[in-house]
Parts: structure tokens; C-alpha cells; sequence
């Protein structure tokens, strides 16, 4: 009887446990695909002003210093706002953090267009929710165990988002009639569509909330992997921010039309994919990352020379390069900030870390390079000023890629509390 019995409990057992993991797997993609849609959204807000900065500048009636403040307000949002992420995240779980963040950003793209005085303050709060979601993605995909493929779909969602703001906007400004409102208002609907794929994963069950913020130490070596990988990522953002905000108006300055300007900044994020796309993979091969990561910043350095000297046929070539070599940047960038976390309460600090100083960088530089292009009258000093922030990429990048990972957790004072508390079976 016993003999008969055995094999099927065995069999149920193992149909069990075959049961649980194709629900856990079936899980994790919902919870992937989700992350896509809100990688999806943190781009438009900002490409979508900048292919239309003049037309937006004449119907709110901005001066040329407010329309500079406008396309990077956004990135400087990133740099004050850095702390909500994380603070919501504990309360919330990240999933619904996430919800929340597309919510927000819903909200602010709609409103503010409503009406001039409304305008900056409704950028300002879109930033914030950019922030807030660009810093728990990687913590978010850090639960999720993604692979490198997952990780660099995820910042490849990034572009897709910056390509259909910079490329789309133009065409729904001609096809609504000129209107500046709806053009840069119906990007809300995007982010609604993400903040209820996202709610809906939370909802599923985010094992991410805790309620009790862990204990952390800073260990040996740790301060300085953490300040690397926050020079990388400002870096790489200062220098994708400024092309993106100002190249329209160079290329403008140059005799470029509007339309060909917002195609040509589309093509920018879109020659990007499949670096982006391929360049956590690498990050997983240390012997391909010695030379290819610095040599990202070289190659970021030699584009933007010859996007300042490039004639008209060339821009096409010459964006497709930057685009293609800043966006694998930016991919490197955050396989660091994973890469680098032993654990997902790490990697959530190192991005809210990295990510917070570094836009805080990347919005002020930004900002910086628009400010000396007005004072000089030209493009030059602009150029050079980026060229040199290039190459301190590219050693910054020399350095960080010899670290080690880093693990934030206190173990030592988080083994007493658990030994105080009685544990269950699972």
C-alpha cells in the first residue's frame, strides 16, 4: 500500500513545485513588462518640449532665460527630488511607489498646460515624478532577479520613450491645428496607461515593502564605489541632457526646420536602442568592460566634435553616433548601479544616490552649457565645455568598472534583532 502511496505524493509534490515556479515566472514578466511602460514614460516629458521649444516659448510667451529654464527644469527636478522615491517605496512598496509616480506625472503633464502660470510649476512636479521612478527601477529589478537582456530592455525603454516624445510631438502640434497645449498634454494618457500596469502588479503582491527601514554601514572601499558610480551616472545625464535640450536650437542656428529638427532628435534616441539594449550584457563580461566602458566617453567626446563642425548632410550620421554611444552610457550606467548592489536595499540607496547627486549634476551643467552659449553668442565654448566633461567619463568610468560590490546592509546588528524574533516555516 505504502509502495503504491509514495509515488504519488511524490508526483503531487513535484506538480506543486512545478506549479509555483511557472506562477512565479509568469509573475516576474508581468512585473518586467510593467517596468517597461514606466521606463517608457520618463522621457517625453522632456524631448517633447525641447523638438517644440519655440512654438511653446511664443504660446506661453516665455523670454529666451525662462525658455531655458524650462527644458531643464526637469533635470533639476531630478537632483532635489531624489529622496521621494525610497521614502515612498517604504511606505508604499516599490510596485506602488511606481503606481504612484505615474500618477503624479499624469497629473503634472496635464496640467500644465492648462494655463501659463501653471507651466513651470507643472514641469517642476513632472520632474519630481521621473525622479521618483528612475531611482526604483533598478531596486525594482534588483527583486526581480532581471537578467542582463531585462535589465537593457529596461533602458532601452528609456529611448523608445525619448524618440516617440521627440519625434511625435511635432506632427500632433500640425495635426491638432497648432496647439501647444495638446501636443505637450496628451503624453498624461501614457502615463496613465503604465500607472495602471504597474498598480496592477502591486496589487499581485510586492513582496518590496518594508515598513522597517534596515539598518545600514557604509564598508570599507564602500564611499568610494558609491561617489564612482555617482560621477558616472551625472556625467553621462549632464551630457545626454544638454544634447537633448539644446541641440534643437543649435541645429536651428544652423538653418535646420522644426520638423526635421524633432525627426533628427527622435533619431538620437532611436540610434540608441540597441546599445542600450547590448550594453548591460557587456557589463557582465569584465574583459570587454576595460576597454569598452572608457572608451564610451571617448567616442561621446569625438561625436560632439563633429557635431560642431558637421555640415548639413552629416547630421544625420553624426546624431545617430552620439545617440548611439550616449544611450549605451546610460545603459552602463545603470548595469553599475545593479551590478554593483549585493542586494536590493543597496541598490535602492545607490540609485537614489548615484541618480539624485548625479541629475542634481546633470540639471545645473546643463543649465550651465545654455548660459555660456548665451554669453558667448556661439556654440564653441559650449562644445568644448561638454568635450572636457567626456573625458573625465571616460576615467571615471576606468575607475569604477575595478570595483567591487558593495553591500550597505549592518549585518552585524541586524543578526541580534533576528534572533529575537521567533521564525516560522515557510
Amino acid at each position: 500500500m505504502s509502495s503504491d502511496t509514495e509515488p504519488r505524493t511524490a508526483s503531487r509534490t513535484r506538480s506543486r513545485s512545478t506549479r509555483r515556479r511557472s506562477a512565479r515566472s509568469y509573475g516576474s514578466a508581468i512585473g518586467l513588462a510593467a517596468a517597461l511602460l514606466v521606463g517608457i514614460n520618463l522621457r517625453p516629458a522632456i524631448t517633447s518640449v525641447a523638438a517644440l521649444l519655440d512654438e511653446a516659448s511664443a504660446h506661453f510667451g516665455l523670454s529666451a532665460e525662462l525658455s531655458s529654464v524650462l527644458v531643464t527644469l526637469p533635470v533639476i527636478a531630478f537632483g532635489l527630488t531624489a529622496p521621494i522615491g525610497p521614502w515612498l517605496a517604504r511606505r508604499t512598496g516599490v510596485a506602488g511607489a511606481l503606481g504612484w509616480a505615474m500618477v503624479a506625472l499624469a497629473v503634472a503633464l496635464a496640467l500644465r498646460v492648462l494655463a501659463p502660470a501653471l507651466l513651470l510649476p507643472g514641469t517642476f512636479l513632472a520632474g519630481a515624478a521621473i525622479m521618483a521612478a528612475g531611482t526604483l527601477l533598478p531596486q525594482y529589478l534588483k527583486s526581480l532577479n532581471a537578467s542582463g537582456l531585462w535589465i537593457g530592455l529596461s533602458s532601452m525603454s528609456f529611448g523608445v520613450g525619448a524618440a516617440l516624445g521627440a519625434g511625435l510631438v511635432v506632427p500632433i502640434h500640425r495635426a491638432t491645428g497648432e496647439s501647444v497645449p495638446v501636443a505637450l498634454g496628451l503624453w498624461s494618457a501614457l502615463a496613465v496607461v503604465a500607472a495602471v500596469a504597474i498598480i496592477l502588479v502591486a496589487r499581485r503582491g510586492d513582496t518590496s515593502r518594508n515598513h522597517h527601514r534596515p539598518r545600514l554601514a557604509i564598508p570599507a572601499g564602500g564611499g568610494g564605489t558609491i561617489s564612482l558610480v555617482t560621477a558616472v551616472f551625472g556625467l553621462q545625464a549632464l551630457l545626454y541632457f544638454a544634447v537633448t535640450a539644446w541641440m534643437p536650437q543649435f541645429l536651428a542656428d544652423r538653418g535646420v526646420a522644426a520638423e526635421e529638427r524633432g525627426w533628427l532628435l527622435a533619431w538620437f534616441s532611436v540610434a540608441g536602442f540597441l546599445p542600450t539594449l547590448l550594453t548591460p550584457m557587456i557589463a557582465r563580461r569584465p574583459a570587454v568592460l576595460r576597454w569598452f566602458g572608457p572608451g564610451l566617453g571617448v567616442a561621446v567626446l569625438l561625436g560632439l566634435g563633429w557635431l560642431a563642425v558637421a555640415s548639413t548632410g552629416q547630421y544625420v550620421w553624426v546624431v545617430g553616433v552620439l545617440g548611439a554611444v550616449q544611450s549605451a552610457a546610460f545603459g552602463l550606467a545603470i548595469s553599475l548601479i545593479v551590478g554593483l548592489s549585493a542586494n536590493p536595499p543597496t541598490a535602492g540607496v545607490m540609485s537614489a544616490v548615484g541618480q539624485g547627486a548625479g541629475y542634481a549634476v546633470a540639471g545645473t551643467g546643463s543649465l550651465l552649457i545654455g548660459v555660456v552659449h548665451a554669453a558667448s553668442g556661439g556654440w564653441a565654448l559650449s562644445f568644448a565645455l561638454m568635450s572636457g566633461l567626456a573625458a573625465l567619463l571616460s576615467l571615471a568610468v576606468a575607475l569604477v568598472i575595478r570595483r567591487k560590490p558593495v553591500d550597505l546592509l549592518d549585518h552585524a546588528s541586524a543578526r541580534p534583532e533576528a534572533a529575537e524574533r521567533p521564525t516560522h516555516p515557510a
